[in-house]
């Protein structure tokens, strides 16, 4: 696992060499979502709704730095941090 990015609380990562769609996973006290890169849907559990608002707001600006690092996690076991929301 791999923590991307921190910010409000919220803690964004990935898993090395997860399974397809491309998503990451983010963290809020005790809820957790997996959400979808293409298209931000959640794919698996729950956020609270002004959480998720944040989260979405940071994945719209780093959408292709997130689809890097799927990539990246998946060919190499690599990844780059990704600034917090501002």
């Amino acid at each position: 696992m791999a923590e991307l990015s921190r910010f409000l609380g919220i803690v964004v990562y990935m898993y090395f060499r997860d399974h397809n769609p491309p998503h990451f996973h983010a963290e809020y006290g005790e809820y957790e979502a997996s959400i979808a890169i293409n298209d931000f849907s959640i794919l698996d559990g729950d956020l609270p709704n002004r959480v998720f608002s944040y989260v979405i707001e940071w994945a719209v600006s780093h959408k292709a730095e997130l689809m890097k690092d799927w990539d990246d996690m998946h060919e190499s076991d690599s990844f780059t941090k990704i600034a917090p929301l501002v």
